[in-house]
C-alpha cells in the first residue's frame, strides 16, 4: 500500500465483510475463543456453527467470526449474534445441539432463542 487511493480501494472491498449499522439484514456471529472459551468446548460450537451456517446456505446472510475473552467466562463457550438495528443477543453455554437450533431458528428464520440467552440462564 503505498497511495491513499489503495487504501480506500481496500476499505471499499472490506466494507461488505463490516456489519452496517443500518438497512442491512446481515449477520455477525462471533464465537468467544480464548483459552477459557477453548477449554468449555467452544471448538466443536464453533464447527457446528460454520457446518450448519453453511449446510443452511446461509452464507451470504450470516458472517461466523471469532475473537478473544468476551469476559463472562463462566458462561462460556458463548456465541454473540449482531444485527442492524438490533441488540446484541448473548448465547451462553453453547454446545454442538444448541448451535444448530440457533442458526436454524435464529440466523434463518429471525427467532432468538430465548433459553439459551444470557438473560434466561441468570434468571
Amino acid at each position: 500500500m503505498k497511495t491513499l487511493a489503495e487504501l480506500q480501494a481496500i476499505r471499499d472491498r472490506m466494507k461488505d465483510n463490516v456489519v452496517l449499522r443500518s438497512g442491512s439484514s446481515k449477520l455477525r456471529v462471533v464465537v468467544g475463543m480464548a483459552t477459557c472459551g477453548i477449554a468449555a468446548g467452544a471448538r466443536p460450537v464453533l464447527s457446528a456453527l460454520v457446518e450448519e451456517v453453511s449446510n443452511l446456505n446461509l452464507t451470504e446472510k450470516a458472517m461466523v467470526t471469532q475473537t478473544g475473552c468476551i469476559g463472562i467466562c463462566r458462561y462460556e463457550p458463548i456465541v454473540e449474534v449482531y444485527e442492524a438495528d438490533k441488540e446484541k443477543v448473548t448465547y451462553v453455554k453453547m454446545t454442538p445441539e444448541k448451535v444448530r437450533r440457533i442458526v436454524r431458528e435464529h440466523l434463518k428464520d429471525g427467532k432468538v432463542v430465548e433459553e439459551y440467552t444470557i438473560g434466561a440462564v441468570e434468571k
